[in-house]
Order: structure tokens, then C-alpha cells, then sequence
């Protein structure tokens, strides 16, 4: 039996396995973005094959995203009990199914069907993901690992076109649904391969064993109930965060080809003389690697300052006072000069993001043992699907009266720093969450 360095001490690593488990959980959630991004990525195609209209389309989208906020507040408890192995195991399969039904769906009703089926499966893979960071991860480590996990979000924005596209143009777009759901099945199977606790875990050194649980173990104790999270400051720092910051990227994803459209007059392919630069495509590229380079390098300031000697709360709150900083660029986006400017402030935003949440998902491993932390990381989650259902519906009847983009973007820009000031009222010391006690 590993017997765990004194909390805090800073020891040599003595191996580096646990960043093969953060790829793995990197490539997790990249096939889960590219499972959810598909279908918008086909959808001329289907509603022309289909006879979709545009009211069609939405309810899909909703069913996706309400069966998502609703499943990410069930799953994590159900994370918590059952393991992360386990788990996870059972979510991939769930998802890379419902993602395979795409392909055989015929009405819209069953199109509601199978996106609900993946809404809920899918809401497994942040929870899960960040508990395993939390499992395989010092403190002092664990927001450079979310912010590598995170950075697969990305990746899966920017693959799923290619993948999709390639396909459908080959073989038509019910073999992407196909594909995609295929490519789940290879993940399960990596993860079966690799995934263990690392108490268990055949691969992992003696050395970088006690590196990992450095902290100590957690202390013994019943399991986190939702009566008793909501009753916690600790808990509605991540819920609020997340309520005033998800809505965010729910627009960047879903609305962003439109707004270079209207406010740059971008363009899907170049015209004329007007150059690679005022495409969508190549934007939105840009924009995503920034939001890559956000993830990583949000997560390994704060790992970076912890390491020199910061106190966690120091280190996470400067990285995310910083990210909040880098966010505020976006309400004056509606005027930028040329696309160019255009696409790296909202690239800077992106970036800023996905700073700002690698930040407050380790955050949650600061301040609960690792039986709680997928409880968490769903509620959190569940309040920003909702965040994201009412930002879609803002943006509809903003630019339905309005015809401006300007109030949304102004609200996308002060957002984090609302968030941050909601961060910082609620847990100004970050003093861990006070729990009930295994009962003998």
C-alpha cells in the first residue's frame, strides 16, 4: 500500500502516465463534440433530404440541449456512485449508439428521439472527465489537466466539419451519423484498455503513485446529496459561474458563421478579390485554435503560479481576474474595423473562455473531495445548458426586433467579470465545503 505525501509537499513526479489518462480524456471529449456538432454541420443537407423547415430544426435542437442540462444534473451523482471506469464506460456506449440511430431516423419525431438519447448520454463526459482529472491529479496539477481535456471541445468543433463533410460528400450524410458513432466505440475501447484508478492501475510507478496523492486521501463520508449542495456557498459559486459564462459558447457555436455573415459580410467562399480572409471557414478555424491555446494556457498559469509557491485561491482567482480581462474586448465587436479584427476578438473571447473554465472546474476539486465532484461539476453544468437555452432565445428576439447583434455581444463581453464577482462574493477564501461524515 502507497502511502501518500504530507498535503502540499511538492515531490518529484516519477513517471508520466497520468497524462497518457489526460490525452485519453482529451480524445473523450473530442469524439463527444463531434457526436453533438454533426448534425449542424449537415443541416442543409438533411432539411433539403428531408423536408425540414426551420421550426423543425430548432425543436431538434432544443430537445438536444434540454435532455443535456436535465441528464448533466442526474448524471453526476450517478458518476459518484457507480465510478468514473464504469461510468464513463457505460456513457460512450450510450452515446456513440444514439449517434449511430441518427442514421436510421426518418421523421422529425425520431430525430427528437435519438438527440435526446444523445443529450443525455453525452452529459456524462465533462462530470466524468474532470472527476478523473481530480483522480489522477495533484492540486497543484489538476487545472493544466481540465484545460487539456478542455481543448478537445475545440478539437471536436474543428474536426466534425471535415469528418462530415468528407463522408457525407462520399457516401451521404446518414453514413456520417454512422462514422462518427463508430469512432465512439474505438474511444471505448481505449478507455477500457487504459483506464483505472491509480491505486489500481498496473502501469503507474510506485513514485508517481505517491506524486498523485500528495494531498492526502479524502476524508471518509457520505455521499453529496443535491438538498445538501444547494445549501452550500461552494456549490452555487460553480452553478452561477457557469449560468453567466456557458450562455457564451452556446452562442459561439451556434451563432457565430451568422454573425460574420451579418456584421463583416463574410462570406462561405471567397468572391472576387475578397481573399481568404473574408471566409467563414478560415474564421472560424482561427477562432477555435485560439480558444485551444485559451484552454491550455489558462490551465497551466494557474498549475504554473501554485507550483512557484501562490496559494491555490491566489493562483485560480489571478487566472481567472485575467481571463475575465481578456473577455472584455467583445463589446465593441459589432464595430471592428475589418474581419481580421473581428475574428481575434472573438478568438481572444473564445480563449478566454475556455480559460475561465478550466479554472472553475478545477476549482471544484479545491474545494470538494472526489466523491462529490461530479455531483458538482453536473449542477454547474445543468445551470449552463439552461443559461444556454435562454441566450438562444435572447438572440432570436434580439435580432428579430433589433436586427443587432450589439446587446448579446455587449453581454458576452461582461459576463466573466459578472461570473468573477459572483466567484469571488461566494467564496472569497475558498474554505473547503463542509460535508457529512461516513456513518459508522
Amino acid at each position: 500500500m502507497t502511502v501518500a505525501a504530507a498535503p502540499g509537499t511538492i515531490i518529484k513526479s516519477g513517471g508520466r502516465y497520468r497524462w497518457s489518462i489526460c490525452l485519453l480524456l482529451f480524445l473523450v471529449i473530442t469524439i463527444n463534440y463531434v457526436d453533438r456538432q454533426v448534425l449542424g454541420v449537415l443541416k442543409p443537407i438533411i432539411e433539403d433530404d428531408m423536408g425540414w423547415s426551420e421550426v423543425d430544426y430548432g425543436n431538434i435542437v432544443t430537445a438536444f440541449q434540454a435532455s443535456y442540462g436535465i441528464g448533466l444534473l442526474v448524471v453526476g451523482r450517478w458518476l459518484d456512485r457507480v465510478g468514473t471506469r464504469k461510468g464513463m464506460a457505460i456513457a460512450i456506449t450510450l452515446w456513440s449508439l444514439a449517434a449511430i440511430f441518427h442514421s436510421v431516423a426518418r421523421t422529425v419525431l425520431q430525430f427528437i428521439l435519438v438527440r435526446v438519447a444523445l443529450g443525455v448520454a453525452e452529459s456524462a463526459a465533462y462530470p466524468g472527465a474532470v472527476k478523473s482529472v481530480a483522480e489522477w491529479f495533484p492540486r497543484r496539477e489538476r487545472a493544466l489537466g481540465v484545460g487539456i481535456l478542455n481543448a478537445g471541445a475545440n478539437v471536436g468543433v474543428l474536426m466534425t466539419p471535415i469528418v462530415g463533410i468528407l463522408v457525407a460528400g462520399l457516401y451521404g450524410w446518414r453514413a456520417a451519423f454512422l462514422v462518427t458513432g463508430l469512432l465512439g466505440f474505438i474511444v471505448l475501447a481505449l478507455w477500457l484498455w487504459l483506464f483505472r484508478q491509480p491505486h489500481e492501475h498496473p502501469k503507474l510507478s510506485v513514485a508517481e503513485r505517491a506524486y498523485i496523492e500528495q494531498d492526502g486521501e479524502d476524508p471518509a463520508g457520505e455521499p453529496l446529496t443535491w438538498r445538501d449542495a444547494i445549501r452550500q456557498r461552494q456549490a452555487w459559486y460553480f452553478i452561477c459561474g457557469k449560468f453567466f459564462t456557458d450562455p457564451v459558447w452556446y452562442l459561439f457555436l451556434f451563432w457565430l458563421p451568422d454573425f460574420f455573415a451579418k456584421t463583416q459580410g463574410m462570406e462561405l467562399f471567397p468572391k472576387g478579390d475578397t481573399g481568404i480572409l473574408a471566409t467563414i471557414g478560415p474564421a472560424l478555424i482561427g477562432v477555435y485554435l485560439l480558444a485551444d491555446v485559451g484552454s491550455i494556457a489558462g490551465g497551466w498559469i494557474s498549475s504554473h503560479l501554485i507550483q512557484r509557491g501562490w496559494s491555490v485561491n491566489r493562483a485560480r482567482k489571478t487566472t481567472l481576474f485575467g481571463a475575465a480581462l481578456l473577455a472584455l474586448p467583445m463589446v465593441g465587436v459589432v464595430g471592428a474595423a475589418n474581419p481580421l479584427t473581428a475574428v481575434l476578438i472573438i478568438g481572444l473571447g473564445t480563449a478566454a473562455h475556455q480559460a475561465f473554465s478550466s479554472n472553475i472546474f478545477a476549482m471544484i476539486t479545491d474545494l470538494y473531495p472526489r466523491r462529490a465532484v461530479a455531483t458538482i461539476a453536473g449542477m454547474g453544468g445543468a445551470a449552463g445548458a439552461l443559461g444556454g437555452i435562454l441566450i438562444a432565445q435572447a438572440t432570436g428576439w434580439t435580432l428579430e426586433l433589433t436586427g443587432s447583434y450589439l446587446p448579446i455581444v455587449i453581454y458576452a463581453g461582461l459576463a466573466y467579470m459578472i461570473a468573477f464577482g459572483i466567484i469571488q462574493l461566494l467564496v472569497p477564501r475558498m474554505e473547503p465545503a463542509p460535508l457529512r461524515e461516513a456513518v459508522a
